[in-house]
């Protein structure tokens, strides 16, 4: 059964389409390059935004935002949303994981972290997809050089953190942990993004966020009832922006470079996202980037290129037989 569904004619032209993916020009990783400044800033709008709104009333307000930019968009698009019960269970779980969940313990992390420390932190997000990815499918196991990289990963978290912080957990290293658990939330969300077949995927990326807000409302509403809310003028715009550009439209632009480029050329945004908030974090924000945090980032990062040469490598293997 397994193999019969692997193999139809109707999967053979869509990986027949993804090898004969766009040769990428300049202009191509000059969009893939503002992509990542986009999300790399991210880290320090949320910065911004925390420091007046509470976490779980700004996620909700981001998500709000995001979901009426998105739903717009499709309707001028004239598509329309998904129907189906499986269709709309997978997206609840990924609405959950792939947005709320990370967005407010990413938030709630930045309330007492350094934007730049949490952009490293996040850095772990395509090892951790791996990881799950090996337990979880049966046609993209783990080899040697993706195990190098996911173990990099996790020395450079525990070089970041650092060893003695782990043993005694305090707010800081609570709110660290957060972060990098957000870094899990998305790798399975990506498990479950896989499974939602035969869906535009504007429509897709509308009915997500849609739910992302529904879900992430109430807890914005319930946090607002018991808590002073003085929001200034600098938070309220970085959680706009943060909403309609690193959210709706940083969405839309990603979906556009994978249809036409692929997902190994999109993958090279792994590396430029946390090298562009750890630069934004020191430029705009004066925070100081200690010998440990960067030598962390370099381990962090080096691991997910051995990986990504393990992804290349059982690919190409893979097309090989």
């Amino acid at each position: 059964m397994v193999k019969k569904a692997l193999y139809t004619p109707k999967h053979a032209e869509i990986l027949k389409k993804f090898y004969k993916m766009k040769t990428p020009t300049l202009p191509d990783y000059g969009l893939l390059t503002i992509l990542a400044a986009v999300w790399g800033s991210s880290f320090m709008f949320i910065k911004i935004a925390v420091e007046t709104i509470p976490a779980l009333p700004m996620t909700s307000g981001r998500l709000g935002i995001a979901a009426l930019v998105g739903l717009a968009v499709m309707f001028a698009m004239k598509q329309r949303l998904p129907s189906g019960l499986k269709t709309w269970g997978l997206m609840v779980i990924v609405a959950i994981f792939g947005n709320a969940l990370p967005f407010a313990l990413i938030s709630w992390g930045e309330e007492g972290v350094d934007s730049g420390l949490a952009a490293i932190l996040m850095a772990v997000m395509p090892l951790t997809t791996i990881l799950l990815v090996h337990f979880f499918t049966d046609d993209e196991k783990l080899n040697l050089w993706k195990m190098i990289g996911v173990v990099l990963g996790i020395v450079g978290v525990i070089v970041l953190m650092g060893p003695t912080k782990l043993v005694h957990l305090g707010d800081d290293i609570v709110r660290q942990v957060s972060i990098t658990f957000a870094a899990v939330c998305y790798g399975i969300a990506t498990l479950f993004v896989k499974k939602i077949k035969d869906v535009p995927q504007i429509s897709m990326t509308a009915g997500i966020l849609a739910l992302s807000a529904l879900v992430m409302l109430p807890f914005g509403l319930l946090t607002a009832s018991y808590v002073e809310l003085t929001p200034s003028t600098v938070s309220l715009i970085a959680m706009v922006l943060l909403g309609v550009l690193h959210t709706a439209a940083a969405n839309l632009l990603a979906y556009s470079i994978v249809r036409r480029l692929g997902a190994t050329f999109f993958a090279q945004l792994n590396f430029m996202v946390p090298l562009f908030g750890v630069l934004f974090a020191v430029l705009f924000l004066k925070e100081t980037i200690s010998w440990n945090a960067g030598f962390a980032l370099l381990i962090i990062l080096l691991g997910v290129g051995i990986a990504r040469y393990g992804i290349l490598k059982s690919l190409k293997q893979n097309d090989q037989k």
